[in-house]
């Protein structure tokens, strides 16, 4: 026999479950689903600019001449630089902005611009796997490092992406260091396809490289110019639809 005890528990079971009315509410739903889709395109564009498939051929033609051991450290060091310099960007990006007086609208206006002629570039122009050619030079580890993390992982694109992640909507500590940990995945993946390159690169070629940077590129153009409308709307105070 049920007692009002039993019955009171079970309200609050229901009511933790989100069977009671009004839980919820749909501001709240809507926020949570914003904030998930903001994360989805934080990593979006950090594949997108950083290009972890594009970097194979390159990591390929510049470790050609080096040992299995050798080309492992290659690709440890090139990637925690690459790591270095986005962290120290997603971290410190918005105070070198303050510094230089730069409002947030105009930022993003200027690098919605510039990551749309990237992304045209990548569409259009050579990708990076179309410069395994001119990528090839000495193999001395230390001149291997540098082109690799700077600028083929944390190019122009990374940082202006890295800076831009946390600066746009005023993120706090907490949010720097999930677009950090956001950053850090994508890296991730580009050192996993750094270690098994040859097996990738057997498997996709030069035309999957190819294939694959121009629809990132078309990705990263929307977003993109996504990131131009909002500028304008704050700068201007427009009222979005």
């Amino acid at each position: 026999m049920h007692t009002k005890a039993d019955n009171a528990r079970g309200v609050k079971l229901s009511c933790s479950l989100g069977k009671c009315g009004n839980v919820l509410g749909l501001e709240e739903v809507e926020g949570i689903l914003s904030e998930q889709m903001d994360w989805i395109s934080t990593f979006v564009l950090f594949f997108a600019v950083i290009d972890p498939v594009g970097t194979i051929p390159i990591y390929i033609a510049m470790t050609s001449g080096l040992d299995r051991s050798s080309k492992l450290r290659v690709a440890q060091n090139a990637t925690l630089i690459a790591v270095f310099v986005l962290c120290f960007f997603i971290f410190l990006g918005k105070w070198i902005l303050k510094a230089l007086n730069v409002p947030v609208s105009a930022f993003q206006i200027a690098g919605g611009a510039v990551l749309f002629l990237f992304a045209l570039e990548m569409v259009f122009g050579e990708s990076k796997a179309s410069s395994v050619s001119q990528a090839s030079g000495p193999d001395a580890l230390h001149r291997v490092f540098f082109p690799l993390a700077v600028p083929y992982l944390a190019g122009p694109g990374a940082i202006l992406v890295a800076i831009m992640q946390t600066e746009k909507t005023q993120h706090g500590l907490w949010e720097m260091v999930f677009t950090a940990a956001i950053a850090c995945g994508v890296m991730g993946l580009a050192y996993v396809g750094m270690v098994f390159s040859a097996r990738i690169f057997s498997w996709l070629g030069v035309t999957g490289a190819h294939l694959v940077s121009r629809i990132m590129g078309l990705i990263l153009a929307s977003l993109a110019v996504n990131s131009i409308l909002l500028g304008l709307t704050e700068y201007f105070s427009l009222q979005r639809v």
